[in-house]
């Protein structure tokens, strides 16, 4: 491949699910990729036989202060002299009834999901506002659509603001060149997605039986999701690239990934709409008189 089609990818949490995929899928093209996690032997591990000539191991722990994600960008930078994609892939989920967390545990998830998201982007914005090039994926969750699967109300809510922070990135970069896409992926097979305990800062007993069905319920789909992620992110790499299956298609604001998604998403704008239509009429006739005008 020649050089000047050769992207360089900075993907956040690369040891293992989406991030990995990732990594293996963009190598296949040809690109050259500065793959991170917070361990780095963790991720040497992952990557022992790799091509090693386009991948860079970093450590990076993207709910570091801005300041240390932003030294270790730079490191990054410096790697092969510039970034023409940062996916901002690093993530986890917390698994805690509203009121058991609160807000000690929407800090924790808010720390790594969305700081950490705004953090890595805006280390490298200045580097792509001055090419006047570039493309920021965030990865998302059709969880935003569904918050209501408790236990993981905070996950939502964190997936739901990096949604929002997107579509704003998307309008203030545009003028520089810069793209932007939200992927809100399913329920797909990666490794100890639902891994971590329920957490209790507040012990309410009222929340016992169905705090225990909804980690049960999550238990009960480890292992057996439908949705394959390096074909997940297969598809991400051909969307980035505008070639295989995403040739000719335009660049998308929102790239919603797997069949659980789309039905989820669906179902929330339809219920959306519903309500709003049976509202309407009350919910809009709230001017000013006008005479008072």
């Amino acid at each position: 491949m020649g050089a000047l089609h050769q992207k360089i990818w900075l993907i956040t949490g690369t040891s293992s699910g989406f991030g990995k995929r990732l990594v293996v899928s963009v190598l296949a093209r040809g690109d050259c990729v500065i793959a991170t996690a917070r361990n780095l032997e963790k991720l040497r591990a992952t990557f022992p036989a790799a091509e090693r000539s386009r991948l860079h191991l970093v450590q990076l722990d993207v709910s570091d202060s801005a300041e240390t994600v932003q030294q270790r960008v730079q490191e990054a930078l410096a790697v092969w002299g510039r970034i023409d994609v940062v996916v901002n892939n690093a993530g986890y989920g917390v698994k805690a009834v509203l009121e058991e967390g609160g807000s000690l545990a929407a800090l924790t998830q808010f720390q790594t999901n969305v700081f950490g998201v705004l953090n890595v982007t805006n280390a490298v914005l200045p580097h792509m506002r001055e090419r006047r090039s570039g493309t920021v994926v965030i990865i998302g969750s059709r969880s935003a659509w569904r918050p209501e699967a408790s236990p993981a109300g905070f996950y939502a809510a964190s997936k739901a603001a990096v949604h929002a922070i997107g579509e704003t990135y998307a309008a203030e970069l545009r003028p520089f060149g810069i793209r932007v896409t939200v992927v809100a992926p399913g329920a797909f097979r990666t490794e100890g997605v639902h891994a971590y305990p329920a957490t209790i800062n507040t012990h309410v007993p009222a929340y016992d039986a169905a705090r225990t069905a909804g980690m049960a319920r999550f238990a009960a789909i480890a292992g057996h999701e439908r949705g394959d992620p390096a074909r997940a992110m297969a598809l991400l790499v051909d969307v980035v690239r505008g070639e295989g299956r995403a040739a000719g298609r335009e660049w998308p604001m929102w790239l919603v990934l797997g069949a659980d998604a789309y039905a989820d998403v669906r179902a929330k704008t339809g219920r959306l709409l519903k309500t709003m239509e049976a509202w309407e009429d009350l919910a809009t006739d709230l001017d000013f008189p006008e005479c008072e005008v």
